[in-house]
Order: structure tokens, then C-alpha cells, then sequence
């Protein structure tokens, strides 16, 4: 016996979309590009259009007040053949190199100790470390100027003691490089401390009390476990620290008052930031302050990527 099959239905056509159900389709896919709509609008205005117009000006002899004239790239060969720049380029590293190692090394150390479980007050310690980055650099460098000051300064007075005779930081070149190195460790040191204890309270406890079972000591933990759990985080304030140490400018803008611009006599601390700031706005020497503004950003960018190939061999390891 044979079953005949019945005829299908004709499927009921759908009913359109209301008004209200596509505006809120629209609205949800729209709405994220709006939320993120205001960040990229400020960085094209006060960040992306700068840029370009710095670039656009390094080929003009510009006087804000004057002509502009198109010059090419004469001003990044009088650029390459000005030996203030390179001594700017000389004084920024030397001061970044003072500065970032010592302060990453003592951050690490000290976010080490503020992790032991043992550590008493250790709320009010943490929280310590966040003085020196609220303090004002204004107030900061006046402080230090103080503290330095080759003729009634503390560390005169103390060096003095031993028989060793007064050290001028304004004046001595190694000395103010210390000087402001010291003014941006001590900056920046606590920062990078929180950061280093934030990703040493994620390892888990347990690792190291296995460790501790095998027999591994204290500094075998260190290097085994904790320098590799860190890696993501130490790559990143290596990479912000040489970001923002090459652009340093507030420190030797305030190491020296009575030469701001030069940073003493023999340009002995004067950064590339602060060249740029005497060319452009001490001498109104637009164009070729906007030359010395795009070899820092080329500068800047170039140990970027360095950092960036080293984080990446070093997560290949």
C-alpha cells in the first residue's frame, strides 16, 4: 500500500523588518565606531596633523613672521653638519642610558620586595611609590638643584666629609648627565615598580613553592620564574622608558636656569627636545626646528622597532 505525500504548504513570506528593529540593528553596529570615534578624532587633530605639518615645514625656511620659502633638504644638511646636533644626539642617549637601566633595575628589585608575603605595611609602601610621579618636575628639579648645589648642597656637603672635593652639576658634563638622569629615575622608578608588582601578584604562588621542593634557591626562582614571567611587562617599560627617554626635556630645561635653553655654557646637557625648542622657539627658526623635530621622531622610531624585533626574539626563545 502506497502513501501519497501531501502537497506542501506554501511557505508564509516573512514579514518585513519594522522601523524600530533596523534602527536598532543600525545602531549596534554603528555605536562602537562611535564610542572610539572621539580618541582618533584628537589624535588626527592634536597628534596626526602635527606631524604632517612638521614634516611639511623641515623643507621651508619658515619665519612665522616672514616669507616661507621651499629649500628642500637644506635643512636637514645643515642639519647633518651642525656638530649641536650632534652633540644634542650625544647628550640624549648618554641621559637615556643613565636613566632607564638604573631605574628598571631598581623597580624590579623593589617590586620584588614589596611582593613578600612577610612585608609589614605593605599597603602604605605601595602606595609610596606613587609620590614621585605625582610630584610636580618643576618641584622636583628645585629640589635637586638644591640638594646638588656645588656650594651648599647636601651631597657636596657629604662627599666633603671623605676629603673629596665639590662636584658642579651645572657645569660638568657627566655630573649633569647624572643629575638629570637621577631627576627621571626618580620620576619614573615608582611607576614602573607598580607595574613590575602588578604582574608579580598574577604568578601563582604555587610555582614557587614547587620550586622551592626541588630544591631550587631564591635567585634560581628569580631568573627561572619570575624575569620570564615578566617578560611581556619588561619588554613593554623598556620600550615606553626609551620612548620617553629620548624625548626628555622638562629635567635639562631646570637643571640649569641661568642657561634654560642651552643647558650651560658648552651645551653640555642640552638634548635634542631642548635644540629643537632653542631653534624653533628661541631663534624662530621654524623650519629648521621642524628638521630637528623629524630626526627625533626617525631617532624615536627606530629604537621602537629595535625593541619591537628584540621582544620578538626573545618570546621566540
Amino acid at each position: 500500500m502506497t502513501h501519497t505525500q501531501a502537497p506542501s504548504r506554501a511557505e508564509k513570506p516573512q514579514p518585513k523588518a519594522s522601523y524600530k528593529t533596523r534602527w536598532n540593528k543600525l545602531v549596534e553596529s554603528v555605536s562602537p565606531y562611535g564610542y572610539i570615534a572621539p580618541f582618533f578624532l584628537l589624535f588626527a587633530i592634536f597628534g596626526l596633523f602635527p606631524l604632517l605639518f612638521t614634516f611639511y615645514i623641515s623643507f621651508f625656511e619658515w619665519n612665522p613672521i616672514g616669507e616661507q620659502t621651499f629649500i628642500g633638504l637644506d635643512n636637514f644638511v645643515r642639519l647633518w653638519n651642525d656638530p649641536r646636533f650632534w652633540n644634542a644626539t650625544v647628550n640624549t642617549l648618554g641621559i637615556w642610558v643613565l636613566s632607564t637601566v638604573p631605574q628598571l633595575l631598581l623597580a624590579l628589585g623593589l617590586a620584588h620586595l614589596l611582593n613578600h608575603p612577610r612585608l609589614r605595611a605593605a599597603t602604605f609602601f605601595r602606595m609610596s611609590m606613587l609620590l614621585p610621579y605625582i610630584t610636580s618636575t618643576a618641584a622636583t628639579a628645585i629640589v635637586f638643584a638644591q640638594l646638588f648645589d656645588r656650594d651648599y648642597g647636601m651631597f657636596n656637603w657629604l662627599i666633603g666629609l671623605v676629603g673629596i672635593d665639590p662636584i658642579d652639576f651645572t657645569q660638568d658634563k657627566f655630573a649633569t648627565w647624572a643629575l638629570i638622569a637621577l631627576m627621571v629615575a626618580w620620576r619614573w622608578f615608582g611607576y614602573n615598580t607598580l607595574l613590575y608588582l602588578a604582574s608579580l601578584q598574577a604568578i601563582p604562588q604555587e610555582v614557587y613553592e614547587a620550586a622551592a621542593v626541588d630544591g631550587a634557591s631564591g635567585w634560581q626562582q628569580f631568573f627561572h620564574i619570575t624575569i620570564p614571567s615578566l617578560r611581556p611587562i619588561l619588554i613593554f617599560t623598556i620600550v615606553t622608558s626609551t620612548i620617553g627617554g629620548l624625548q626628555v626635556f622638562t629635567e635639562p630645561l631646570l637643571a640649569n636656569p641661568t642657561a634654560s635653553q642651552t643647558c650651560g655654557s658648552t651645551r653640555q646637557c642640552q638634548t635634542l627636545a631642548l635644540f629643537l625648542y632653542e631653534q624653533g622657539f628661541g631663534q624662530y627658526q621654524f623650519g629648521y626646528g621642524a628638521a630637528i623635530g623629524v630626526a627625533l621622531f626617525i631617532m624615536v622610531v627606530f629604537f621602537a622597532v629595535m625593541n619591537f624585533l628584540l621582544s620578538t626574539r626573545l618570546k621566540g626563545a
